[in-house]
């Protein structure tokens, strides 16, 4: 079972209820643990990004609950690093919080020395908000169907077949750097800026497998200008179940969510912290926010605090491990 799905699963029943069946804040109550002033939520990627959609597409609806406004502002740069140290350095106040995905806070920490930030003791995790799968693909024209035969593949002939990703250090770059630790296997990183590019490519036959986020490339996987192997999550995605998982074609052990999360500044006091991961829960269990999440491709969660603060840690021990292992370090 996934860490994220232990967590999950671990939630207490009166929590779920008592998130569920929350009412909206009135002005007066959120005066008690907020100013009379607007709360910014820091997206640290530029706009338009599966990151900066989920934030939009929570912010009006926290700002409903807690009499408040809720503002969306995109803060990019050096792979969500810029954003990042600006909210650790924020009021701890609740008014600044991070809208972090997998990368800003559980690969790019991992992969810098000394690391930027301390994505826990520089932050106060609220939620976890969503996830959504990466997926292996691979050239229509590479003689393999499924992972079992890449596997075959790649072992006969080590080193060369490359693979292409994202981004250098982004969630489907170390999906590929767990992929090649686990199954045992040499396969040569190509980084892309971008999953459009690095999409072409592997139409075009430069690359021959690639990872990507699985929303950007649903398009090209139906179209059947790509093949699709496998989900990097332990469960099938509602939306494609006919794609099987990594675990599923026979590589144990592996999960890879690429995962979205609310924090604030460290220091910032309980009852704030309270009071916002309360209303996320309660939003993120709505049918309306169900649904917009999965029209983007991603599933939204909602756990404590203290399960998304072991989560994150369990994401930098497992990242760690893999940059180490395969010698990765930010370029």
């Amino acid at each position: 079972m996934s860490v994220l799905k232990k967590l999950y699963k671990n939630i207490p029943l009166f929590a779920l209820i008592t998130s569920a069946c929350v009412v909206p804040w009135t002005p007066v109550a959120a005066q008690q643990v907020f100013a009379d002033r607007p709360i910014r939520i820091v997206v640290p990627y530029p706009a338009g990004g599966t990151t900066d959609l989920l934030a939009r597409s929570i912010a009006p609806k926290l700002g409903e609950r807690l009499g408040r406004t809720v503002m969306v502002e995109n803060k990019p740069g050096a792979g969500g690093v810029i954003g990042s140290q600006l909210v650790a350095k924020s009021p701890p106040d609740g008014h600044t919080l991070i809208f972090a995905s997998i990368a800003s806070h559980g690969i790019i920490p991992a992969l810098q020395t000394p690391p930027p930030y301390d994505p826990v003791k520089d932050f106060a995790p609220i939620t976890l908000v969503a996830s959504t799968p990466n997926v292996l693909l691979a050239n229509v024209n590479l003689p393999v169907q499924n992972v079992q035969e890449l596997i075959a593949l790649a072992k006969a002939k080590p080193g060369t077949i490359n693979f292409g990703s994202t981004s250098h250090g982004g969630s489907p770059h170390m999906s590929g750097e767990l992929f090649k630790s686990l199954a045992g296997i040499d396969i040569v990183h190509v980084p892309y800026k971008g999953g459009s590019p690095m999409l072409i490519d592997l139409m075009g036959g430069q690359v021959a497998i690639g990872i990507d986020n699985l929303p950007s490339s649903m398009a090209y996987i139906r179209a059947g200008k790509v093949k699709a192997l496998a989900v990097t999550t332990t469960k099938r995605w509602p939306g494609a179940p006919e794609i099987p998982t990594m675990a599923e074609a026979g590589v144990a052990g592996y999960d890879v969510s690429a995962w979205f999360g609310l924090l604030a500044p460290a220091g910032t006091p309980k009852p704030v912290i309270d009071a916002l991961s309360t209303n996320m829960m309660a939003i993120l269990r709505t049918p309306e926010i169900t649904k917009q999440f999965f029209e983007l491709g991603a599933e939204p969660v909602g756990d404590t605090p203290a399960q998304f603060a072991q989560f994150i840690q369990q994401e930098g021990l497992k990242w760690s491990k893999v940059a180490r292992t395969n010698n990765i370090k930010l370029e």
